[in-house]
């Protein structure tokens, strides 16, 4: 008999003042069995760099199909496909035909060795962004995984700070590839 996921809930206060974006979302997760709360931890993340109404978190691991999160326009258009770890070369690829934009979050220690076998092949990819955590901060985020969870998330000048009861961990993004800008 299969393991079931496991439910957990966040409220999750956002205070962007880059974006000018001031929200509070519930949300609900369900954790694969083979997930960790790092990789979860990551997802909520990638939520909060890129809230909005129409974000939604896709069916989990295991879907060929669906993102970690993805935001589609009102016509069903893809306009963000959002990944979480680190996706292998064809589905990168796969995302990037589908959807206007498309996000990758990778978070571990074995990040600099995946970048080094895809950057190369998947550099052509103009509406391609990549972003790297260090191994040091997604374990700290790891740390304020709950069943139940209060985050405050504060963004600022592109710094994100997660706070959970007393422990707050400043998050600094790494951009290994950004967009191209086509003029």
């Amino acid at each position: 008999m299969a393991i079931k996921s496991t439910i957990y809930k966040a409220e999750v206060q956002i205070a962007d003042m880059d974006r000018q974006y001031y929200q509070t979302h519930q949300l609900t997760l369900a954790r694969h069995p083979s997930e960790t709360d790092e990789r979860m931890m990551m997802r909520i993340l990638a939520f909060v760099r890129h809230a909005s109404e129409s974000l939604v978190f896709g069916r989990g691991i295991g879907t060929d199909d669906e993102p970690d999160l993805w935001q589609m326009d009102l016509t069903g258009a893809i306009e963000r496909w959002i990944e979480v770890g680190q996706p292998d070369e064809k589905r990168i690829l796969k995302a990037c035909g589908r959807a206007e934009q498309v996000v990758i979050y990778t978070y571990s220690s074995s990040s600099a060795i995946w970048w080094g076998q895809v950057g190369n092949r998947i550099e052509r990819a103009k509406n391609l962004m990549v972003v790297n955590l260090a191994a040091a901060t997604s374990l700290a985020l790891a740390k304020m995984a709950h069943r139940s969870m209060q985050l405050q998330c504060t963004v600022q000048d592109g710094q994100l700070w997660v706070t959970a009861g007393s422990e707050s961990v400043q998050i600094d993004f790494m951009v290994l590839k950004d967009f191209v800008s086509v003029r």
